[in-house]
């Protein structure tokens, strides 16, 4: 079957879907690879002020809806909790190293080792928010662009260090000196992060199923169990907050931080359960955080995070 796969038009995007090209090629498929401009690709100021990270898909499933395309590639953690009507997320496959990474120009000392007034550079609230949590003597510097640009950043001395998602950098293939590896336990990743989503329109039979077998069951468990949570408490783009799922055999463990933008305070919480019940325990967390009055917490960070764009 031929598959027009449509993504993104950067380095990382293409590594990914090529990757997905290769896996459905290996199962007899003629695949064609349509990279796509978003919006978010060539906006230059703050994505939140904008409308965030939907701004990265909005043209793919606008493609996807008009059958321009048949499959989208995405990086999930681009993905907003509601799927437009008539297209579905069809598959996951594995999931990439899930962590976050700490580059720094001193050499690999993580956040702990970071000197007092150290400049960090990220633009994502939730990466932001647990920095500022860790270390209120740091600064952290709004820094956009694809990884390799915010590598040369770094090495030109506009910040001390960066922080990225260890999967982008092992999927182009970059291992840059001075990189510290996050825990998830101490710093909880982004929900989707490190994870790829297939969608395809609802009514496409032949491609879902095509889609099917590249779908990781236990990368898809932890996705459902993270945007389960991301829907039930009600975040967006605006709001600094992460969940991470680990899968263990026919366990699920979720981990979920909502954080106060500025690092001063958070709510935070751990659920398990049976992997077959991944969407009630995002759920089930969710209901947990809201009810010490993680609501409040997200109308703040979405107010300071309106002032900060006007």
């Amino acid at each position: 079957m031929r598959l027009r796969l449509g993504t993104r038009g950067s380095a990382l995007a293409l590594v990914q879907a090529r990757h997905v090209a290769a896996e459905l090629e290996r199962r007899g498929h003629d695949v064609e690879i349509v990279p796509i401009t978003t919006t978010g690709d060539v906006l230059t100021g703050s994505l939140v002020a904008v409308g965030g990270k939907g701004l990265f898909v909005k043209e793919i499933e606008s493609a996807l809806a008009a059958s321009t395309i048949d499959v989208a590639v995405h990086s999930l953690k681009d993905v907003p909790a509601v799927i437009p009507a008539g297209l579905v997320l069809v598959a996951t496959p594995p999931r990439e190293d899930p962590r976050d990474v700490l580059v720094s120009r001193d050499g690999g000392v993580g956040i702990d080792g970071l000197r007092p007034g150290a400049r960090v550079g990220t633009s994502s609230l939730r990466r932001r928010a647990q920095l500022r949590a860790r270390r209120p003597d740091v600064e952290a510097v709004a820094l956009r662009g694809n990884v390799d640009t915010r590598l040369r950043k770094l090495a030109a001395g506009e910040v001390d260090a960066v922080l990225l998602a260890a999967a982008g950098l092992r999927r182009l293939g970059l291992a840059p000196a001075g990189m510290t590896p996050l825990s998830p336990d101490e710093f909880v990743p982004a929900i989707g992060q490190g994870t790829l989503g297939l969608e395809a329109r609802a009514d496409d039979a032949s491609v879902c199923a095509a889609l099917r077998a590249l779908d990781d069951p236990a990368s898809a468990a932890a996705a459902r169990a993270e945007r389960a949570f991301l829907v039930a408490v009600g975040g967006d783009c605006q709001t600094p907050l992460a969940a991470y799922a680990r899968v263990t055999g026919d366990a699920l463990t979720l981990r979920a931080i909502v954080s106060e933008l500025d690092g001063s305070g958070a709510l935070e919480d751990t659920v398990a359960g049976p992997v077959t019940d991944a969407a009630m325990l995002g759920e089930r967390l969710a209901a947990t955080l809201l009810a010490r009055g993680a609501a409040a917490i997200i109308a703040r960070a979405r107010a300071a995070a309106a002032m900060e764009t006007t």
